[in-house]
């Protein structure tokens, strides 16, 4: 969408350092370091102007009612901070990433301010990146445990639990509210700018992609799908294979060789399946023929 190629710094991975930096000097003295770096209006009012951006770095031990460890809260904001961070980040390009990220902060803490309330913890960019990311990857899904949930729907619960934080009283919720519309609205500034960008009737070149790239790119792509596919049918979850299957048909290269049933391996050690053309079509196949053959067994036992 916004990416050219060779604009990705890889800016994500200062944010996990900082995270994890600040995480070992709090571990140290966590009320000293709170005071120091967590965001509060009449300190930055004094000339203390690092707490703007310090203060998510601090990571807070309690969540709404819950208290939770600090090393398990850095440990989920690592985990989202790389997952959807450098995603989003490889979509858009480093500039707008670091334009779109400090937008949210600074917004985050200028509600904070207006409200008089300290702020301390990362979540309030997490939402941000929960909702970005949602929007650019609607199809993501994600498992917890077996069970697969949709990015869609998951932005729509956190949306839920702030609205339902600031009927609470939680002013908190309302900067971190406040601070994901602007960086919403800032990607949606930006999806407007490319699409009127070009005169009616022409489209938008896409960048060049070198061959290389491409397969590195369809072989990451079609081995996460096969392990969703190993999910999936392990758990017969029959919702989840007819999507896949569709997905799969969606996507099918015409002319292509297709092996026969016996040679689908795409967990093979040569990977020579998730770089073929004919992936789409092998898997849609293995999917029928896995499934099939799962229903015959489970009629044959109940017989």
């Amino acid at each position: 969408m916004f990416r050219s190629r060779g604009e990705n710094h890889r800016s994500t991975y200062i944010l996990l350092f900082l995270n994890v930096a600040f995480f070992l000097l709090q571990y140290q003295d966590g009320e000293k370091f709170v005071r120091l770096f967590g965001f509060e209006r009449s300190a930055v009012a004094a000339g203390q102007l690092w707490r703007l951006f310090t203060y998510q770095f601090m990571q807070a031990g309690r969540i709404g009612i819950w208290n939770i460890p600090p090393a398990f809260v850095l440990f989920l904001n690592l985990i989202l901070l790389t997952l959807m961070g450098t995603s989003i980040e490889e979509e858009w390009g480093s500039a707008h990433f670091v334009r779109f990220y400090l937008l949210s902060n600074l917004i985050t803490a200028g509600v904070a301010a207006y409200l008089g309330t300290p702020i301390i913890g990362s979540f309030f960019i997490n939402f941000t990146l929960l909702f970005v990311y949602a929007a650019l990857f609607r199809e993501q899904i994600f498992y917890l445990l077996v069970i697969p949930i949709r990015v869609t729907f998951l932005a729509w619960l956190a949306l839920l639990a702030l609205l339902l934080g600031i009927f609470m009283g939680n002013r908190a919720n309302i900067a971190a509210l406040v601070g994901a519309a602007f960086g919403y609205a800032y990607y949606l500034s930006q999806r407007v700018r490319v699409a009127v960008a070009a005169p009616a009737g022409f489209a938008v070149a896409a960048p060049p992609i070198d061959a290389e790239e491409l397969i590195i790119r369809t072989a990451t792509r079609n081995i996460a799908r096969a392990a969703a596919m190993k999910k999936a049918l392990n758990a017969t979850m029959d919702s989840e294979i007819d999507r896949l299957i569709e997905v799969s048909e969606r996507e099918i290269v015409s002319g292509v060789n297709i092996c026969p049933p016996a040679d689908f391996k795409p967990e093979s050690s040569d990977r020579y399946c998730v770089r073929c053309e004919g992936f789409a079509e092998c898997s849609a196949r293995h999917l029928r023929l896995s499934r099939s053959a799962a229903t015959e067994q489970e009629q044959a036992e109940a017989s």
